[in-house]
């Protein structure tokens, strides 16, 4: 029971990665990019072929993300040089990258048992940990530097921004290569944590990453977190245990599709009850406050 509540931990944290950069898309700048599914291949792709030929596994990592960033900026300028769609472009780079992954590891399926990795000889939750630390602290500073506000205000209202004089189409790109870079380091982390990188890895990467957004916010939006980084974590936990449960109580992996839709839809549900709850409490309020001011008002005519 503790090795199956530690998987979940470990690969929670692993995939919380990736759901932070699928947030910053998806809720910041509202950018429907559904080429994390390429992207996340591509992290774990480039980190075990450099592995393979003897560079450093950390090392590794990093490259993985700069080839997730370039990927970004891809779907980037498809969409703001080229006036693409933003579906569109982001499908487009996710096709191209799938042949692009195949070139890198030469074959559909590239194993890592027998080289080092990050985690050979050492505890494999402390390293996890660490990482999604790291990634969580440069999450929370970089939306307060100036920098991220004007990615919040792009997401919110990217006329006002532009009437400001700013070229959002560069912060657009920028946006992209950052989310791009988080997916790819979870995806390079996942090939080294299971020793290997396939070629259809990165499927439902992105249903993934927007179920666990939808889980952690929907269901935790209540709560006074101003780091929305805890909100992806706890939704990835929530959703990794959901999908661990129901795979243990007898489903086969090919119904874990409809799992996760029908997690959605509960974790929606959930949401939007709560906020049908909480706008019937402020009409309530609203009723009794004019009901209460039409009182006075009455007793005030009658007194004058």
């Amino acid at each position: 029971m503790n090795s199956f509540i530690i998987g979940i931990l470990q690969q929670s944290l692993i995939f919380s990665i990736a759901v932070m950069g699928i947030y910053i898309t998806y809720r910041i700048l509202k950018f429907a990019d559904l080429s994390a599914d390429g992207s996340f291949t591509l992290g774990a792709s480039v980190s075990a072929i450099l592995i393979i030929k003897g560079i450093n596994p950390f090392i590794s990592l990093g490259v993985s993300m700069l080839a997730g960033a370039l990927a970004g900026i891809i779907t980037g300028i498809l969409n703001v040089k080229l006036k693409i769609q933003d579906i569109l472009s982001s499908i487009l780079v996710m096709i191209g990258l799938y042949s692009i992954n195949l070139r890198i590891m030469g074959k559909a399926n590239l194993p890592l048992f027998n080289h080092e990795s990050i985690f050979t000889d050492r505890n494999v939750l402390l390293v996890v940990f660490i990482i999604a630390a790291f990634c969580v602290i440069f999450f929370t500073l970089f939306f307060k530097t100036k920098l991220g506000y004007l990615l919040k205000g792009i997401g919110d209202n990217e006329n006002m921004i532009t009437s400001l004089g700013i070229n959002t189409g560069s912060i657009k790109i920028f946006a992209l290569s950052l989310s791009n870079a988080f997916i790819a380091l979870s995806g390079g982390v996942l090939a080294q944590y299971q020793g290997f990188s396939d070629i259809n890895m990165g499927t439902g990467t992105m249903i993934m990453g927007l179920a666990s957004i939808v889980i952690g916010y929907n269901v935790f939006r209540h709560i006074s977190l101003s780091n929305s980084s805890i909100f992806c974590i706890i939704g990835t936990l929530l959703y990794r245990t959901s999908i661990a449960l129901s795979l243990r109580v007898g489903f086969n992996p090919s119904d874990l599709k409809l799992i996760s839709s029908i997690i959605v839809v509960i974790a929606l549900s959930i949401g939007n009850s709560r906020e049908l709850l909480m706008d019937r409490k402020k009409y309530s309020l609203r009723k009794g406050k004019l009901k209460t001011s039409s009182n006075f008002r009455e007793v005030g005519s009658r007194n004058a």
